[in-house]
């Protein structure tokens, strides 16, 4: 246990020591480590998401024509390392701003007419000053292409429906005209009277209920009544209709 202590005060009293220097030396392993750290980052979206994603690393040390030190996919906007800054890495060199507020998933536009998706993080040094910029483009051309044949395909000449239409087979139909036949009487099967039934039964009736095959058993069994009731039911309506 002694021996550890000892170990570790020695370890500590070296990092103590090394980090001292690293300041005096301006920090450089640790903006030189960020710029590697960076690289990587790039790298990894880039394989991600493939070769429409664009990463760029730009560098605000250097001079604005020759900012960007390492770019993934550069065959999305055209630009290589070496090349110069965008306008919105020209913006924060000349406005210097202490404190700009990352800009997400905004569009661009290449000079050859690709859509971008783009994204810009601003990337701080160990004093809180922005020291880079990480840059993400994704060539979303293609996609809004799909967009517009997709959308095509689903449009269709039809007013605007509040839903989509449901597609029932006929058993389902006779179901749901029976529910909606005690939905409009307003009160379950059990509580219903003669008359109640009765206009439950016209329901069905006008709206087709009984061109379904074998429909009198089913409609007779939910109202608890027999198919001669039923059907006694059906000629009280039709004579109705012919008062």
């Amino acid at each position: 246990m002694v021996d550890f202590l000892k170990n570790y005060g020695m370890i500590k009293k070296k990092f103590h020591k090394s980090d001292k220097n690293e300041v005096s030396k301006g920090a450089f392993f640790t903006e030189s480590g960020k710029m590697e750290l960076l690289r990587q980052v790039a790298e990894g979206i880039a394989a991600q998401f493939g070769s429409n994603c664009e990463v760029v690393v730009h560098d605000l040390s250097r001079h604005p024509d020759h900012s960007i030190v390492t770019i993934v996919n550069g065959h999305v906007s055209g630009r290589a390392v070496g090349d110069g800054a965008s306008s919105v890495v020209l913006e924060q060199m000349e406005s210097n701003d202490p404190e700009p507020k990352d800009h997400l998933c905004y569009l661009t536009k290449t000079p050859d007419g690709k859509i971008l998706k783009s994204s810009t993080i601003y990337i701080r040094n160990g004093r809180g000053k922005v020291s880079a910029i990480l840059a993400i483009n994704y060539d979303i051309s293609k996609l809004l292409m799909v967009e517009g044949a997709v959308k095509e395909l689903i449009s269709t000449q039809e007013p605007a429906q509040s839903e989509p239409e449901k597609i029932v087979n006929v058993n389902d139909l006779l179901e749901d005209l029976i529910q909606q036949s005690v939905a409009l009487v307003g009160k379950p099967v059990a509580l219903m009277n003669k008359d109640d039934k009765v206009r439950a039964i016209r329901f069905l009736n006008q709206n087709g209920a009984f061109l379904v095959t074998k429909s009198g058993d089913k409609i007779a069994r939910y109202f608890g009544i027999s198919k001669y009731t039923l059907y006694s039911y059906i000629d009280i309506k039709q004579e109705g209709k012919s008062v």
